[in-house]
């Protein structure tokens, strides 16, 4: 290949990686608003809510929930008026998944303390493609609803 060839081989070649790189970023990026767990009436479980924000161009899935306070976590959502355990939740692109009272929600199963209006403990939530995301939930009173 002579100069001319090869310069203009590299140029075409960085043209297309930047080219490349212009699409967006299809990486799920995790924003985690809103956590709060109602004060338990037993130490035997809890639930939490929270809402996710997937800020990225492709979609994801919450896929596991863990924390120091409780033996397990599992995911639950809500239809109709029955809930039921899930291995995960969808979190759509640029899209939120919200977990409330009536509807999806995390339980918390063998708590060991029974945590109280005031207490923080951390849960860490995992993805299929995400990092893991570690959240401080406040403990509320049981009754606590939160303003949208």
């Amino acid at each position: 290949m002579n100069r001319r060839t090869t310069l203009a081989a590299a140029l075409t070649l960085t043209a297309g990686l930047t080219l490349a790189g212009c699409g967006g970023d299809s990486t799920p990026r995790i924003e985690v608003t809103g956590a709060y767990m109602p004060q338990p009436v037993t130490e035997q479980m809890a639930g939490v809510y929270l809402t996710v924000k997937n800020n990225g161009d492709s979609a994801e899935k919450l896929t596991e929930v863990t924390s120091n306070l409780a033996k397990s976590i599992t995911i639950h959502k809500t239809v109709g008026t029955k809930m039921e355990q899930v291995e995960s939740l969808p979190v759509p692109a640029n899209g939120t998944l919200r977990l409330s009272r009536g509807g999806n929600h995390l339980m918390l199963m063998g708590l060991k303390s029974k945590p109280v209006k005031g207490d923080i403990f951390t849960v860490t939530l995992h993805f299929t493609a995400a990092d893991p995301v570690k959240v401080q939930v406040p403990v509320k009173a049981a009754d606590y609803q939160p303003k949208h």
